[in-house]
């Protein structure tokens, strides 16, 4: 039984196309430029105004209405406990999906979106980048090429991070990961400080990780999530886009000397392809089929793309 099948009858969600999904924006106001979605979206990510308008309009409202809902229980729990001293945490959105899928771009519009809303929420985002463990430890554990794999992470220092954070704590810190070096910067930090919401985007943020044999509680990165999304896409497109990137890359990042990635673009460009799809093959499909995809079931909202790299469906978990 597929449950994420449109027409299963024991699906956990309801399923909407695109412009279905476009008439829940209701009277939700547009309030990016043009200008500023391209600054927010990745390479090769065709997100435009009216993709914002079909599909993060609506996701806006819906998610403006779970923040509502889940400062009104917050209220109702300061009365039931006589507590008025009580701090309300920060609603944390889980964004998960393969790489080269556009998660990137979602997180972005989505913070520019949510920080817009008439209440002026402080939304801030951090991504599970910076929680990798440094290039030296992964070659002395020979993980470099299970890098993005759920064992080359910092768990213990991910999960401090979100409880620091789900803990109403002030001035929580994460690590930064720089893309040009491929490498968490040494003693470099940003400072996460009470938003009132919080994007973690990343691409195993929903898995769950193995059971204790005891009984004890071990927590998960999504125990701690108020709302998880995932970013969906047929595996042959996933692959296309990411040998795409890969071939953008090549004739622009990859050409800066500081780049992990500069002898790329010193290759032909069939040896380059060549070499990305070893990359796709041998380690990111892996990761993708072993620990990213059986996660998208756990998620609240599956925003599935099309062949043109724009949403053509979502599902909502039902309530």
């Amino acid at each position: 039984m597929d449950q994420l099948a449109p027409t299963e009858k024991y699906s956990p969600y309801r399923f909407f196309s695109a412009e279905q999904w476009s008439q829940f924006r209701a009277d939700t106001p547009l309030t990016l430029t043009g200008d500023e979605i391209d600054r927010l979206r990745s390479l090769n990510d065709p997100v435009d105004l009216e993709e914002v308008k079909r599909i993060y309009l609506s996701l806006s409202r819906l998610l403006s209405a779970h923040v509502e809902a889940s400062q009104l229980l917050f209220r109702q729990r300061q009365a039931f406990f006589n507590a008025q001293d009580v701090v309300k945490t920060p609603f944390i959105i889980g964004i998960a999906g393969s790489v080269a899928v556009g998660k990137s771009t979602t997180a972005r519009v989505l913070k520019e979106l949510l920080a817009r809303w008439p209440s002026s929420p402080k939304v801030d985002l951090i991504t599970t980048d910076g929680f990798l463990l440094p290039n030296e430890i992964l070659r002395r554990e020979n993980l470099m090429e299970r890098k993005g794999f759920p064992e080359s992470y910092d768990v213990g220092a991910l999960l401090r991070f979100l409880s620091g954070i789900k803990s109403a704590q002030s001035s929580v810190s994460a690590p930064v990961y720089s893309h040009l070096t491929y490498d968490v910067i040494p003693g470099e930090f940003v400072t996460i400080d009470r938003p009132d919401i919080l994007i973690f985007e990343g691409i195993n943020v929903l898995q769950p990780g193995k059971l204790p044999k005891d009984g004890k509680i071990v927590p998960f990165l999504s125990d701690f999530f108020d709302f998880a999304i995932y970013i969906d896409a047929d595996e042959k497109l996933i692959h296309q886009w990411y040998i795409q990137r890969f071939m953008r890359l090549r004739e622009t990042a990859f050409r800066n000397p500081d780049s992990f990635f500069h002898r790329y673009s010193q290759l032909s460009q069939d040896s380059a392809r060549a070499i990305a799809e070893g990359l796709w093959a041998n380690i990111n499909l892996k990761n993708l089929r072993e620990n990213i995809l059986p996660t998208r079931a756990r998620a609240d909202l599956i925003l599935r793309k099309g062949a043109n790299h724009l949403i053509e469906e979502v599902a909502l978990r039902k309530l």
